[in-house]
């Protein structure tokens, strides 16, 4: 952890909601006062640091007189509108305190799955942080629908961390890191100090999706590491009530768990394919393609698939899965899906044949495939 973390530069920093708020109450100043002067403390040693902040529906339910947290989609995303205003304003008087200039960043998944507003969000980020601002950011709830939102802000620091290219993730919980089992339950628990991220174990000791600490959010926080170290990021998984947790980790000292990312980091194209959360369509191909794309770093051919689904057009991004359902890669897809279909188990020699026409030999070239 020394190593590591001593060494980031860039960094994302992830706060819940248990961290900014009053057990539902509104937000809670005083904390966040606590997390501007920590950030400050990093910007004065060099370190850009970015804010991936929760806590908006939770004012907005306060400033309304909400009692209970509504079920109805439209009055979360009217809570999250008025909630952000307070949220915003809160950091702003926050980091003004110490000089540091703050900007507000409402992101969906959709702005991220299209390139062209990847990119240009990329480049708002990065000129932020050279003008010394503190980016916030928030999934931006007003708008969200099922298709194009993350689902929890985990990914979302995830998502960030790889847009920005950023040398660590800070994950700060109410918990104390990843533990070995369950501490509520099982006395023997261990906390898992350090660890690879993307190994499949750490997904287990995370509960899995449909256990008590997988629904409290462990799994999600272990998920977002892994998909944090395909950019080379690092994450670490704190307790925020720690006392100047941030500093001390940048420093190396060893608090809660670090899971540290493998030295080969993909280009930023394929990162952004990778990180496609939703997909138009999924292709399930057969053992001799995932040894082929696997093993040997080819492009996937029509003889390979199984089997087709979805309904997207050429250029489009796809999941591909392996004989038995397992999510393995995402791929540009070189045809629409009901011509993937009909050339499926074909060679292409044959494309030109069924179709009438060939655009490519290849059902998804390598070079626009990236691997899981």
């Amino acid at each position: 952890m020394k190593t590591v973390l001593a060494q980031a530069k860039r960094i994302v920093v992830k706060v819940g909601s248990s961290l900014v708020t009053n057990q539902g109450e509104g937000l809670d100043t005083r904390a966040i006062s606590n997390w501007a002067q920590q950030i400050a403390t990093l910007r004065g040693r060099g370190c850009e640091v970015v804010l991936v902040s929760s806590g908006a529906i939770a004012e907005g339910m306060q400033r309304l007189g909400w009692k209970q947290r509504p079920s109805a989609v439209h009055e979360l995303q009217a809570a999250a509108a008025v909630g952000q205003m307070g949220l915003v304003q809160v950091y702003e008087s926050c980091f003004s305190k110490h000089a540091l200039r703050s900007a507000q960043v409402l992101l969906t998944h959709a702005d991220l799955a299209d390139r062209e507003r990847y990119l240009n969000a990329r480049s708002t980020l990065r000129t932020l942080l050279t003008l010394g601002v503190i980016p916030i950011i928030n999934e931006n709830d007003t708008v969200v629908t099922d298709e194009i939102k993350f689902g929890d802000n985990d990914t979302l620091g995830a998502l960030v961390t790889n847009l920005i290219e950023a040398d660590a993730l800070i994950i700060l919980t109410d918990q104390s890191g990843l533990y070995s089992a369950d501490p509520r339950k099982d006395p023997n628990a261990k906390l898992i100090s350090l660890a690879q991220a993307g190994e499949a174990y750490l997904e287990g000791m995370a509960g899995g999706a449909g256990s008590h600490i997988g629904r409290g959010g462990m799994i999600t926080k272990v998920l977002a590491a892994k998909r944090a170290a395909r950019s080379g990021a690092h994450t670490a998984i704190a307790s925020g009530h720690e006392p100047d947790v941030l500093p001390r980790l940048l420093q190396g000292e060893s608090i809660g768990t670090l899971l540290t990312a493998s030295a080969l980091a993909l280009d930023a194209r394929k990162q952004w394919l990778a990180d496609h959360l939703q997909v138009s369509g999924k292709i399930r191909i057969d053992a001799g393609a995932m040894g082929a794309l696997r093993n040997e770093g080819k492009s996937l051919l029509p003889i390979g698939v199984i089997e087709v689904t979805g309904a997207f057009q050429r250029g489009e991004v796809v999941a591909i899965l392996d004989e038995s359902g397992a999510d393995i890669a995402r791929g540009l897809v070189n045809y629409n899906a009901d011509e993937a279909r009909r050339i499926a188990r074909h060679t292409s020699s044959e494309i030109e044949t069924i179709l009438g026409y060939i655009d490519e030999s290849e059902l998804i070239h390598r070079d626009n495939l990236v691997l899981l």
